[in-house]
């Protein structure tokens, strides 16, 4: 949502949260799996690497939509810019790990591999949360000045576009708005297509609740 010439970039720290949550939950979620609990591991493995996939989406469309306009444009904050790349690429190696681990665990509940995954998990997140801090904190104020209401909204679409699955749309669109205030839910789903928002209100709110109930459990 964009207010005059300038757009409004708050939706990305309702996004962020979502983020930030989901990777501080989930390596005592792993530790807390039984050896050789593979059912539990599977689900949590999956969830793992949706959430994966997810952020390098999101980091994909900073990169390639909003990192390449700041340099050209935002000239005195070319060091932060720099900084956001660096982190991403810190990040990246820690997502590509996760990547690499996650489906191995899910198909043994191995304890020493959950730790491996519960301690790589923990080093990535260790990472998002000064990268998202500092996003917010300085990163956002300088794209509301240097893009336009048009170019930010092509990275929201990007943003809209990134997961296939209806059904995994429709819980990561949970995920987004789980700590939003009502004010922001409205906002945020406001910006959604009408059927998007009928299919919310219908079957997404009550698939969120089951999801997480299964996730968090144990």
């Amino acid at each position: 949502m964009s207010t005059g010439t300038k757009p409004d970039t708050h939706a990305m720290v309702v996004v962020h949260r979502a983020f930030r949550r989901e990777f501080e939950r989930l390596p005592d979620l792993i530790d807390r799996v039984r050896e050789g609990d593979t059912k539990r591991a599977a689900v949590l493995a999956e969830h793992l690497s949706d959430l994966v996939a997810a952020l390098h989406h999101h980091h994909q469309a900073e990169d390639d939509l909003i990192w390449p306009l700041l340099l050209e444009r935002a000239t005195l904050q070319t060091d932060l810019v720099r900084r956001m790349e660096a982190q991403h690429a810190a990040l990246g190696v820690e997502l590509d790990r996760i990547e690499r681990l996650a489906p191995v665990w899910g198909r043994t509940a191995s304890r020493v591999e959950g730790a491996d995954l519960a301690a790589t998990v923990r080093d990535a997140s260790a990472i998002l949360r000064q990268h998202l801090a500092e996003e917010e904190d300085e990163i956002l104020p300088v794209i509301a000045e240097h893009l336009t209401v048009e170019e930010w909204g092509e990275v929201g679409e990007r943003g809209a576009n990134g997961i296939q699955d209806k059904r995994k749309r429709l819980l990561f669109l949970g995920a987004i708005l789980e700590q939003a205030s009502p004010d922001e839910q409205r906002e945020f789903l406001s910006e959604l297509p009408p059927p998007v928002r009928g299919l919310w209100k219908v079957v997404g709110r009550r698939s969120y609740y089951n999801y997480t109930r299964r996730i968090r459990k144990g």
